[in-house]
């Protein structure tokens, strides 16, 4: 169910996933399963609703960005979504996971190595301390981590001018783009647009908010995350 659910979702997205991707979709599924026995990595369970909720809906943005040979960050990627189905889906990408928790990385470095990839960076760190890794990335991408005025200042910082932050966000997302107007002007950013998609089994409430870098970010951003929340821009 889970091969037919992917081949039948990337069809209808205008992706194409080959068997090698396909057999990979399904060892990530497997390995989720068995580590969540564990540890916490998922509440979504069950083949053809993690195929549509995590690998479908992660591969979104190929609909609308050819990330082959891209710098790509996924911050707060928890088990790897959404950079590690797009990372399947399009293996030439250069693919950076930045989570807090080092056994969700250690999860992740231990999948990638079994399923032969390469080109995929894990990074144990808090998402408002880019450090060397300021400005550095053609797209910074997240997924169901945070309010969108919070994102920005999380992942914009991470951006190359000419770059974009990528939010996969639900049916909210215009209000929360509506919050987040500020946020966006002074991080350097600018909105490139609102992008609705749909998948298999009529689930079309979801939105691809896309903001282009165009400018470098203020130093003073991103500030510690507990005054992000206390006084968001």
């Amino acid at each position: 169910m889970l091969e037919e659910t992917l081949k039948t979702g990337f069809a209808a997205m205008g992706l194409c996933a080959d068997d090698a991707a396909l057999a990979r979709f399904r060892r990530y599924y497997e390995a989720l399963e068995e580590t969540g026995r564990v540890m916490n990595l998922t509440a979504i369970h069950g083949e053809e609703t993690v195929a549509r909720l995590h690998f479908l809906d992660s591969c979104a943005p190929l609909q609308r960005y050819a990330l082959d040979g891209a710098r790509v960050i996924d911050v707060g990627t928890g088990a790897g979504f959404p950079g590690l189905p797009l990372k399947l889906l399009c293996p030439g990408m250069e693919l950076t996971l930045l989570d807090s928790l080092a056994k969700r990385l250690g999860f992740l470095r231990a999948l990638c190595d079994e399923l032969g990839l390469t080109g995929v960076e894990t990074v144990h760190g808090r998402a408002e301390e880019p450090g060397a890794r300021r400005e550095r990335y053609d797209f910074a991408l997240s997924r169901a981590v945070a309010r969108l005025n919070l994102l920005c200042e999380l992942c914009l910082p991470y951006v190359r001018v000419g770059g974009r932050f990528l939010a996969l966000k639900g049916p909210g997302a215009d209000a929360e783009l509506a919050e987040a107007g500020r946020a966006v002007e002074t991080l350097g950013g600018r909105v490139e647009g609102v992008f609705p998609y749909a998948l298999p089994g009529g689930d079309d409430d979801h939105r691809l908010v896309v903001i282009e870098k165009c400018r470098p970010t203020p130093r003073t951003y991103p500030r510690k995350f507990a005054l992000m929340k206390k006084a968001p821009l």
